[in-house]
């Protein structure tokens, strides 16, 4: 473990640590210049876990003011390590998708530094049939699953489970089609078996992300932002003229590159507040303490401007750094410029003084 960014000594920090937490930490990937910068907008310290391989991008910016480089994401989970910096920082860790994908939700569950946001959600934002569950529970209707590759009977998409960024996706619209794709990611190392992929009806229509932030201390929901992924190579294909695309056999994928902003009609706006509640309520019931902070609910619309949702992410998602400087949303809002991550900072700057840090932490 290598520290830099830090002049202070040992004994210097560890003068100055309070009861509070007055440190905000994530890993290096994501979203986390977006959550650290609006950290330190809110008047935090910040601290990023980094991979090696990544330190020359970090170091750009100096709104991060502690920078401990690792050779694996999977050295937090050292007890050592997670103690020396409750004693150096007491921070509080924001999770992203990278934390999911890098870390087992046994090993997400037991971690000793404070998480914000309910920890417990994760699992079932990373286990399909459990996020089936929540979604149905929430009245935001999923496409069908389709249980078994016997019964596939139409375009269907497979997806892996977890947060991969669309990694490993494809389409298929028969049993054998299925097998030939999934022969393939067994033989890439991707999956072990096809017992590992959940097969979904494919929803047909414009992809939409709502990005929302619910307040347990103000009971209030907010929609901060809206986007739409930008995957290769499903999006590339357009732009081939059918005949050559029949011709070719290439097989769409749906690996996220970046986000593209949207906002919706005003019309649409009472449904998907209304989705956001839900699901915030349906959380409460399933999964205490619910669904503190941000999440989002990912869909299409059709062509009758009917929102179907196919996915849920129980944390911040990537689709927010299109609004470090804010959003139309959070500017109707808000009067300063308000990203997700300084959202984020908000509410435990407002946990800290209202003493209810109990609500926004797991």
């Amino acid at each position: 473990m290598t520290l830099y960014n830090d002049s202070e000594t040992n004994s210097q920090k560890n003068s100055q640590k309070h009861a509070n937490h007055d440190c905000i930490m994530t890993l290096g990937s994501h979203c986390s210049l977006q959550v650290l910068k609006g950290a330190k907008d809110e008047g935090f310290q910040t601290l990023l876990i980094c991979e090696e391989k990544r330190v020359s991008l970090y170091k750009r910016f100096r709104f991060i003011d502690k920078l401990i480089v690792v050779n694996n994401f999977k050295e937090i989970l050292n007890q050592g390590f997670q103690k020396n910096l409750i004693d150096l920082y007491n921070p509080i860790m924001i999770p992203h998708g990278t934390l999911i994908s890098s870390l087992s939700m046994d090993d997400i569950e037991k971690f000793k530094i404070p998480i914000f946001g309910n920890k417990w959600i994760l699992r079932w934002e990373s286990d399909r049939v459990l996020k089936q569950q929540l979604m149905i529970e929430s009245s935001i209707l999923p496409p069908k699953q389709i249980l078994s590759k016997n019964d596939i009977d139409g375009l269907c998409i497979v997806k892996l489970h977890g947060a991969a960024g669309g990694k490993g996706y494809f389409l298929v619209s028969d049993k054998k089609s299925f097998e030939e794709q999934a022969q393939k990611l067994i033989e890439s190392n991707v999956i072990i078996s096809e017992d590992q992929l959940f097969i979904q009806k494919y929803a047909n229509g414009v992809p939409v992300y709502l990005q929302f932030f619910y307040s347990p201390i103000e009971n209030e929901l907010e929609l901060l932002g809206v986007d739409r992924r930008y995957e290769t190579d499903i999006d590339a294909l357009g732009r081939i003229p059918a005949e050559f695309q029949m011709s070719s056999n290439l097989e769409p994928s749906y690996t996220v590159v970046g986000n593209i902003p949207i906002v919706l009609r005003e019309s649409l706006l009472p449904e998907a507040y209304s989705m956001g509640e839900r699901f915030v309520d349906a959380a409460g019931k399933l999964v205490p303490p619910g669904m503190p902070g941000p999440f989002c609910i990912e869909g299409v619309y059709d062509n009758g401007a009917n929102f179907i949702a196919f996915e849920f992410s129980a944390r911040i998602v990537a689709g927010t750094n299109l609004y470090v400087s804010g959003s139309p949303y959070s500017d109707l809002l808000y009067d300063v410029p308000m990203s997700m991550g300084r959202r984020i900072a908000l509410e435990i700057k407002k946990a800290i003084k209202s003493s209810k840090l109990g609500l926004v932490l797991t």
